[in-house]
């Protein structure tokens, strides 16, 4: 049974979250809740817990600031949260969980689901200690990303991401040092993560750096020639756009 708290300053939150629990995830026992950020902090240390689902924005602390006074983590963490583009960056990028209020029930079967394949490998702190670097910095873009394999979790500068090849639900990451990196995520989620970083979709199953195209083949029904020499297939329909790109590059 995976032991659970809920941090929230809405008992209508908290009592939501509890009972899609309660009805959907027969696996999870809710072991207390809390209502702020010093409730919080005090409830996390004396009991223990695999997962906390904590709110962002609470009166007396936010949760960035709960999870920092805590120190040694050694749970994982759920966010929930009404909309905040920031955060929520800040979170994907961390190859962390959240959850938008109100929660559906869909979204929290699939996060459970997550949380249960987590702690099969074992808790870390590595990208809770990574979201809360990117959050004190207060840069507007991140400059890294953490990529959750089974392996571990592996912090990688955006700028040293060649490309990206979807394999079913997995996404292998190819790096400039020659590296590779295969993650439980899709390529669209990656794509809706880079897009903003000069990565182009120009296949249902590649994603590339912009940065790293050396120049486009006609051959063979046309295809993006990368500077680590792989040859990237381009789909019919993203032909003319990708020489359009490239004439701008």
């Amino acid at each position: 049974m995976i032991q659970a708290i809920i941090i929230d300053d809405e008992k209508a939150s908290r009592d939501a979250l509890s009972g899609l629990l309660k009805r959907y995830c027969k696996n999870v026992e809710v072991i207390g809740e809390a209502d702020g950020y010093n409730s919080g902090l005090k409830m996390i240390k004396s009991k223990k817990v695999d997962v906390v689902f904590l709110d962002i924005q609470m009166p007396d602390g936010n949760g960035f600031k709960l999870l920092e006074d805590i120190g040694d983590i050694d749970f994982e963490v759920i966010f929930s949260t009404a909309f905040d583009q920031y955060a929520i960056k800040a979170i994907k990028y961390s190859a962390l969980d959240y959850l938008l209020k109100p929660v559906n029930p869909e979204d929290l079967i699939t996060s459970i689901e997550k949380l249960e394949e987590k702690l099969k490998k074992g808790k870390s702190n590595v990208n809770i200690k990574f979201l809360l670097d990117t959050m004190k910095s207060q840069s507007p873009e991140p400059k890294k990303i953490v990529l959750s394999t089974s392996e571990g979790m592996h912090i990688v500068e955006i700028d040293k991401i060649l490309r990206c090849e979807s394999e079913d639900y997995y996404t292998k990451f190819f790096l400039v040092d020659g590296k590779t990196i295969m993650v439980s995520r899709t390529l669209k989620e990656n794509e809706e993560m880079l897009s903003e970083y000069h990565f182009f979709r120009c296949h249902k199953s590649h994603l590339v750096n912009l940065k790293y195209v050396k120049s486009y083949l006609k051959m063979d029904g046309g295809s993006i020639l990368m500077t680590d020499g792989a040859n990237v297939p381009v789909s019919r329909r993203k032909r003319e756009y990708v020489l359009e790109i490239l004439s701008n590059l």
